[in-house]
């Protein structure tokens, strides 16, 4: 990735919807150019895909909450991801140092919504234990960090 393509995806991380020709004129090549670079970041994966950001609330996802497990000594955690992948109310897992073994966002509705869900992950094989912090607000989140030099 050179300085343009790490433009491109600062522009495109701000503004998904910009066009081709909008970020031609801001990195100053062609639309074509500028198509070819996109498609190339897309397919390598640097850029993993476009979506709306929508307000959880808005759509009856006013809980969130943060769930630590604790992996049992003799589970499979491919087997335990595998389950917790089909949860819709998890938005994300992220592996972790320490005694919790995963860190998962969830969103619901309710608090019932939650406790379900906790009774469920409780219950799946693998998992030793849970902790559970509910988020009372959201000052923000998903923010881009600022784009830094190519990496070689």
């Amino acid at each position: 990735m050179d300085a343009i393509d790490l433009n491109l995806v600062d522009l495109l991380r701000g503004n998904a919807r910009l066009s081709y020709a909008e970020l031609a004129r801001q990195v100053g090549l062609s639309a074509p150019a500028v198509h070819e670079r996109v498609g190339k970041l897309e397919s390598s994966g640097v850029v993993r895909g476009y979506r709306a950001d929508v307000a959880p609330e808005s759509i009856g996802l006013g809980v969130t909450a943060l769930i630590g497990i604790v992996e049992d000594s003799g589970a499979d955690s491919d087997d335990m991801l595998e389950s917790l992948r089909v949860l819709p109310e998890i938005e994300s897992c992220y592996f972790m140092a320490g005694v919790e073994s995963f860190l998962l966002k969830a969103r619901v509705g309710t608090i019932a919504e939650l406790e379900q869900l906790i009774v469920r992950l409780n219950r799946t094989p693998g998992v030793a234990s849970t902790r559970t912090a509910i988020a009372l607000s959201t000052k923000w989140e998903n923010r881009p960090q600022p784009v830094g030099p190519p990496t070689a």
